[in-house]
């Protein structure tokens, strides 16, 4: 999955963006209360990195 999809994905779950960093984007989830980071570049999220996102997220 790349980055924009994810990002449609938590914005439909109603995730805010905290601030940006350099290289990571930090959003937070109301549905878990956690915060996360979120890679920003155009190429596929590895497997891992998206499932604990996901997680994070409560989408998983």
């Amino acid at each position: 999955m790349k980055t924009q999809e994810l990002l449609k994905m938590l914005k439909k779950a109603k995730c805010e963006l905290i601030r940006n960093d350099s290289r990571h984007d930090i959003w937070y989830s109301p549905i878990t209360g956690k915060q996360f980071a979120v890679p920003r570049h155009k190429a596929e999220i590895p497997t891992g990195t998206l499932n604990n996102i996901l997680k994070d997220v409560g989408l998983k």
